[in-house]
């Protein structure tokens, strides 16, 4: 019996002709010994959220090699960069952001490590994410479980953050500490007339915690700006309401930080954006970029979608409307959990010149 033709028809269809620069899916190959940076490599051709992951690698390379002197010089060029040393030393300005979260987990140790080599310009977070830096120089935070009893760690002074745990004990110890220096702050404040805002405030804890495992503390050296307009939602916020009643009086500005973060965007000559996570830190970079018409470069790394209209879930095509990502950036969304990514993406650009020994043993 003939086999009927509509179905051959359905099923055997003749392809078209593959694009001679089409490329091929293919995985890692463990039959040979591989370095962690080729392991890293073949993240591009993986597929799914691999091959998002492999374009975030090559995007934040070309974040970190691009060079003004890379571009022809324009003809109403200032002055100042028509060098050609300035020229080569002028750079592309990385904006990381990222929620508090992620300072609580393990991924605290890598953002410090791009603050303390100055791989990154400005960094942008959430009250947590300024706090948790300076709580885990006081007290430890601990691995655990997403499935602990709410009411029974409550009982025993315990904050669940996800599978963490953090004693109650390290807030009080950061209260002890943080109090004498607002009262300090204060007293500068009243004495010189200095406004404090949310990253002099920063700046100022950075210095006064004088600990080398802290963000903050590399931030301060390095002057990196550290940018935090929602501050006052965390512990510091309990802090400064404290304080309030104790002695008022102290304030921070937050319009001259937003003059700030847009004059950095404004001002540099190529600028990308790192974003872990969504919300504040998210939209304050992204706006920031507003500024200047479009960041060139951008990686987001969250879990968020964009069915419900929010700003976390939203794809970086999104932001090319709102003239937050140029038409023609480079850019990409990587669906995931920055805490499984972010180390392998900081692994294959900021730190791949570090030894590293093979995967395989």
């Amino acid at each position: 019996m003939a086999i009927p033709n509509a179905a051959a028809a359905a099923v055997l269809q003749r392809s078209e002709e593959v694009p001679h620069d089409a490329i091929s899916v293919e995985g890692p190959d463990f039959e040979e010994a591989l370095s962690l940076g080729a392991f890293l490599a073949c993240y591009e051709r993986i597929g799914f959220q691999a091959q998002s992951l492999g374009k975030a690698m090559k995007i934040v390379n070309q974040m970190r090699n691009w060079r003004l002197s890379d571009e022809p010089i324009s003809e109403d060029e200032s002055e100042k960069y028509l060098d050609p040393e300035v020229r080569a030393n002028t750079r592309c300005n990385i904006f990381l952001g990222y929620t508090s979260n992620l300072v609580s987990s393990g991924l605290r140790e890598v953002i410090r490590y791009l603050v303390k080599h100055q791989h990154v310009s400005v960094l942008v977070t959430t009250a947590g994410g300024i706090e948790e830096d300076f709580i885990k120089c006081l007290g430890k935070t601990y691995l655990a479980d997403f499935h602990l009893d709410g009411a029974e760690l409550r009982r025993k002074g315990m904050n669940r953050i996800g599978n963490l745990i953090v004693p109650n004990d390290n807030y009080c110890k950061f209260e002890d500490w943080l109090s004498p220096i607002l009262d300090t702050m204060l007293a500068e404040q009243k004495a010189t007339g200095q406004v404090w805002t949310p990253s002099t405030f920063i700046q100022r804890l950075g210095k006064e915690i004088n600990n080398e495992e802290s963000i903050y503390y590399w931030a301060y050296k390095n002057n990196i700006p550290v940018f935090c307009p929602a501050l006052t939602d965390g512990s510091i916020g309990d802090m400064l309401y404290f304080h309030s009643f104790r002695s008022p009086g102290l304030i921070l500005d937050i319009v001259a930080d937003i003059r700030s973060l847009n004059e950095l965007s404004r001002t540099s000559r190529k600028a990308g954006m790192i974003v872990l996570g969504g919300g504040v830190c998210k939209h304050q970079i992204a706006n920031a970029m507003l500024i200047r018409n479009g960041a060139d470069y951008s990686v987001y790394i969250n879990t968020g979608q964009e069915f419900d209209g929010s700003d976390s879930g939203a794809r970086p095509d999104e932001a090319v409307s709102w003239g937050k990502i140029r038409a023609g950036a480079e850019a990409v969304k990587v669906f995931a959990d920055a805490t499984l990514v972010f180390p392998m993406l900081v692994a294959a650009t900021f730190a791949k010149e570090a030894p590293s020994d093979s995967i395989n043993r």
